[in-house]
């Protein structure tokens, strides 16, 4: 069995090697703007009856752009003979030769994917927020970023190599080889033994950096690196998120696994120099070269926080996929708590969707299972011990003490406990993965309408479940307050 991964490395790019992925990266935004000038030129044609067909799908839009970049409109030039006739001589676009051709390609499939994602958003064939028709990329906003695919030659020789020359090196076509940063033992000796397979490169600058993707089509992970089943004799672990505790996680029997008090809240620890770099942005003509360079710095300061941010939840995820095979965690309405200004800051710099994000297919990958429990179940408030629901607890109240059998345990320790609980009880509703639903044999129930059960939410969703229609949005407003109880 075969998945799509990625592999991403840092570029090391001398002077002229830059200039040359700054040619392609502006070739790819040029290719994406011209396709989509056809676009719009045979939608007006197709209004005023002049044009029969609209270029819509990335194989339409390749075709119109290499009939447009051969044409006199592409380019064309003047020559004056000596007897004083003058002719036009067509050219087409004259330095399409200087990039690899496949820019010009995968820009036109990326708007292609533009264009359909806009029409299934119209037809109601997409979920989610509504998606607008595409716009042209500015060249002065717009991300410096293409794609190159990897052909094979007739010899057998592939488009883009790794460790073809030095062991840190990358060959993309039409560029050369180039200088990368990290070590690619590993990806190379899965290419050697024939268990990778480079399919595209994307080469992306971002924050003064340039950075290479390499999509590879790999097989699945080594059945000893996978989680055999029912290998965690103990059960269910419940996962407990929260802002004092990152993370604390227990099993049913109160047994805790893990628990991580201490995490790096990198925004609020970046934010004076995050308000000064803002203030120097501010403080810079608009439109001048100052401006630009203060903008880069704060750019490159974001980034500095995303990344230590992203590698602090790597580790978090990854001591949890790794020993246990069984995870819970609960659903929380992200967007809601956005909402609470005491709380939004802390809220954002946790990233608990991006957690929920990496469990889900990390747990795909080592063949684990993910339950998702119930945004509403009163994991905090409910005792362990008894299963009596307590009156809502305040934040600062961080000893969790039944009134009625005396149980006091901490509270992050009580709610990973109880969710534990909960998958135990609602194991016939645990996510299946690849299928991307729950795996319940369950009947539908009577009537046609649309269901949403409590597990039925993907990897995709940020750690929350969706709505079912009619009922309210967010959480309750009692929950906004400082007096929340799911924190």
């Amino acid at each position: 069995m075969a998945r799509f991964t990625t592999f991403r490395f840092c570029l090391n790019p001398t002077a002229e090697q830059e200039f040359v992925l700054r040619r392609h990266a502006g070739a790819a935004r040029f290719g994406y703007n011209q396709c989509l000038r056809l676009v719009k030129d045979a939608l007006d044609g197709k209004r005023g009856g002049t044009v029969g067909k609209v270029p819509w799908s990335g194989f339409d839009l390749i075709n119109a752009f290499n009939g447009w970049k051969r044409s006199g409109d592409a380019g064309r030039v003047m020559v004056a003979a000596g007897d004083g006739t003058v002719t036009v001589q067509v050219t087409g676009l004259a330095w399409r030769g200087e990039v690899c051709q496949q820019v010009f390609e995968e820009a036109a499939v990326d708007l292609g994917r533009g264009l359909c994602a806009y029409t299934a958003s119209r037809t109601g064939h997409r979920r989610g927020r509504r998606v607008g028709f595409p716009r042209f990329k500015s060249k002065k906003r717009a991300p410096l970023s293409f794609r190159i695919r990897s052909r094979t030659s007739a010899a057998g020789r592939a488009g883009i190599r790794v460790g073809d020359q030095a062991p840190r090196t990358v060959t993309l076509p039409g560029i050369g080889t180039l200088a990368l940063r990290q070590d690619t033992r590993r990806l190379r000796r899965m290419l050697a033994k024939g268990r990778a397979k480079v399919v595209s490169a994307t080469v992306s600058h971002r924050a003064g950096r340039w950075a290479v993707s390499l999509t590879c089509e790999a097989a699945d992970l080594h059945d000893a690196r996978r989680h055999q089943p029912n290998i965690s004799a103990a059960g269910w672990v419940g996962v407990d998120r929260g802002l004092s505790t990152f993370v604390a996680a227990a099993l049913a029997d109160g047994t805790q696994v893990l628990r991580v008090d201490g995490w790096p809240r990198p925004a609020r620890a970046a934010v004076t120099r995050q308000r000064r770099l803002s203030r120097e942005v501010t403080r810079k003509q608009r439109g001048s070269n100052n401006r630009a360079k203060a903008a880069a710095r704060l750019g490159r300061h974001h980034a500095r926080v995303a990344a230590i941010r992203r590698r602090f939840l790597h580790q978090v995820s990854n001591q949890l996929v790794n020993t246990h095979d069984r995870l819970a965690i609960e659903t929380l309405a992200i967007t809601g708590m956005l909402g609470n200004r005491r709380l939004a800051s802390a809220v954002a710099d946790a990233a608990w969707g991006e957690l929920a994000r990496q469990l889900a297919y990390k747990q795909q990958w080592r063949g684990g299972q993910l339950a998702l429990v119930d945004r509403w179940y009163p994991s905090t408030k409910t005792c362990s011990a008894c299963r009596t629901v307590a009156p809502a607890m305040p934040l600062h109240q961080r000893t969790f003490t039944c009134q009625v059998c005396g149980y006091q345990a901490d509270r992050d320790h009580n709610a990973a406990v109880n969710l534990a609980v909960w998958a135990e009880q609602h194991h016939a509703q645990v996510r299946d993965l690849p299928a991307g639903g729950p795996v319940t044999n369950a009947g539908r129930g009577e009537g046609s309408g649309p269901r949403t059960r409590a597990g039925e939410t993907g990897p995709d969703d940020a750690g929350t479940v969706p709505t079912p229609p009619g009922a309210r949005r967010g959480r309750p407003r009692r929950a906004l307050s400082h007096n929340s109880t799911e924190l």
